[in-house]
């Protein structure tokens, strides 16, 4: 009997979603991806395969968790299994790279980005920079690498000294620096490609922005109600663009980040496909995401066993 297969790698953010499944009386198993085997001449059960691989698995000790995924999504999708978040999101969970190009050719803005390989090159990428300037991994997920300069001494004290965070995959990006009116930021959430819901993050205390419980510190957030908020009605001309970039990149579940400047420019500059909600805003607004997930894979299996093994076609609600 076909089935909801979790892909991942971290137990304590796919808790919230196994609960909702259970509420639901969904059949779900779980792809633990840290390590494993992989025989491609064995055909994949039938069922809805659901990739939730964080580009920051490889700071659980997962190194090649992601490369492991990317392996199974080939395969499942090879035998025209429905795949929820495909090899192609995947790639743009682990690659800002990939993000920025992607978007920009829907027309989407980002802000101008360096990506650079080696102490030196980061240096030389940053010259090109009028004013303040921030690095981060091209394979980040929780801020890795996030740092905001000033000008390039700071940058060449950091990159020499003893703090330098050396990226997984040996990028890091210079990245113009946009400046905020307020110190927001805002999180746009997909599911089934279609428009969820827009939450409010405060970035006053720095950029580390998992709304997951399991991110939280007192030191590092303060109060979650301070940080989260869910905006209400939120309705703006970006939501048509991102929604025909996730259905040309085969991205089903997602959260898209963007920031305004002093002029009310927009610059989109983070996706995670990964996504996770914050409960307390979600209580406070009277709303689920992982519900909303729950009951969209439910819908996307009660396809799946109708149709039987031709399970190439993704619904988007």
């Amino acid at each position: 009997m076909p089935k909801i297969y979790i892909i991942h790698e971290n137990e304590e953010w796919t808790e919230p979603l196994k609960v909702q499944l259970r509420t639901l009386g969904l059949k779900f198993d779980e792809w633990y991806l840290h390590r494993g085997q992989l025989d491609l001449s064995v055909p994949p059960p039938l069922g809805v395969f659901y990739n939730r691989m964080s580009a920051s698995s490889h700071t659980r000790n997962h190194r090649y968790a992601a490369e492991h995924t990317a392996a199974v999504l080939s395969w499942l999708e090879g035998y025209g299994r429905r795949v929820i978040n495909s090899s192609r999101a995947l790639q743009l969970e682990i690659s800002k790279v990939a993000q920025y190009t992607a978007l920009n050719s829907h027309g989407i803005r980002t802000p101008r980005t360096v990506a650079a390989v080696g102490q030196e090159e980061i240096l030389t990428a940053a010259r090109s920079f009028d004013g303040p300037f921030i690095t981060k991994h091209n394979r980040g997920g929780k801020g890795l690498g996030v740092r905001l300069f000033q000008n390039i001494d700071g940058l060449r004290e950091y990159v020499d000294g003893p703090e330098f965070d050396s990226p997984i995959d040996g990028i890091t990006l210079v990245q113009q620096y946009i400046v905020a009116p307020q110190p927001f930021i805002t999180r746009c959430e997909f599911i089934g490609g279609e428009f969820l819901y827009a939450v409010r993050v405060d970035t006053s205390d720095g950029f580390l922005l998992c709304p997951a419980d399991e991110c939280q510190t007192e030191d590092a957030f303060g109060p979650p109600t301070s940080k989260f908020q869910i905006v209400k009605d939120f309705d703006h001309p970006i939501l048509d663009r991102y929604r025909g970039f996730l259905a040309d990149n085969e991205t089903h579940i997602a959260g898209i980040e963007f920031i305004l400047d002093k002029d009310g420019e927009l610059f989109t500059y983070d996706i995670n496909t990964n996504t996770n909600y914050n409960p307390t805003a979600e209580t406070e607004a009277g709303v689920s995401g992982m519900r909303r997930i729950a009951e969209y894979l439910g819908d996307q299996l009660a396809e799946v066993i109708v149709h039987g093994a031709d399970q190439r076609q993704v619904a988007t609600c």
